[in-house]
């Protein structure tokens, strides 16, 4: 019976590359547990990660991404609706290619300044740059796969899903929310979401005054409260900067991430010096 060692080792020989397709994280009902892998070469497979439709379209994702060189990436799969599975759960299935004498999927403690950012459209792309030399986390959501960049930095996690709002729920007590999608539909599924958790450090919202009363209008209908609308920043960004290319809306976007992140810290540390001086 074939081991992982040998089928590396003949993957090797034959010059082909191998990507790994490991379940990252799982909610529900699901057909294998988080850390189980597969081996995807141009010809062939070893392991599986759950068999039918799912493992199918995983395949052909790792195939897909052998032909274009992709970098790493988590696609997100809702086993019922998506895949016609009955399990009901959700899967997260990272893809990555790997070095052939070893598989290995590193765990990397994140930062916990951690940004959730929906859209990769212009300005999307351009927070991202921006970004890409802070030390923070970022979940780069989007259900359209070409829209991302083939050069992903490695503080990004790119989630490829065609059901976004899933990822508000998935992202940790903290977490700093970004939407700027290419829907407005989409863009207020998102907020609601995001709004009603209640437990977030900060969520902008891209667009005009007159689109923030229009969500507002809408959301109080849906309940949401005045005081959860209070804490969307819609207009994004710093004041004082002018402009809408990308890039300057992304510098105003990111100076304001970065003052939150900064208040927030600095209130920390105040309570921990408060606390300490009490006891």
């Amino acid at each position: 019976m074939e081991d992982h060692s040998s089928f590396l080792r003949d993957a090797s020989q034959r010059n082909e590359t191998v990507m790994v397709v490991s379940v990252a994280a799982t909610r529900g009902s699901v057909p294998r547990d988080v850390g189980t892998k597969m081996l995807v070469t141009g010809s062939t497979v070893f392991g599986t990660i759950g068999g039918g439709h799912l493992e199918f379209k995983a395949i052909d994702i790792a195939r897909n991404m052998i032909l274009s060189s992709g970098a790493r990436v988590i696609h997100r799969f809702v086993l019922g609706a998506t895949l016609g599975q009955c399990c009901g759960g959700v899967m997260n299935l990272a893809f990555e290619a790997i070095d052939t004498e070893v598989v290995r999927m590193e765990k990397v403690p994140p930062p916990d300044f951690r940004v959730v950012l929906f859209g990769a459209g212009h300005v999307g792309r351009a927070v991202v740059k921006i970004l890409a030399d802070i030390p923070c986390a970022i979940t780069w959501v989007d259900s359209r796969e070409d829209e991302f960049p083939n050069d992903i930095p490695a503080n990004v996690q790119r989630v490829c899903t065609d059901e976004p709002e899933c990822e508000v729920d998935a992202a940790g007590v903290g977490s700093y929310f970004l939407v700027m999608t290419h829907s407005h539909a989409l863009d207020q599924a998102l907020t609601e979401r995001i709004l009603k958790r209640d437990d977030f450090a900060y969520f902008g919202l891209i667009g005009s005054m007159s689109k923030r009363r229009q969500f507002e209008r809408r959301l109080l209908d849906r309940g949401v409260s005045p005081a959860q609308l209070a804490r969307m920043r819609c207009p994004i960004g710093v004041a004082g900067i002018a402009g809408k290319e990308p890039a300057t809306i992304a510098i105003a976007v990111a100076a304001e991430l970065l003052q939150y992140r900064s208040a927030s810290a600095s209130t920390l540390a105040t309570n921990l010096t408060v606390s300490a001086g009490q006891r």
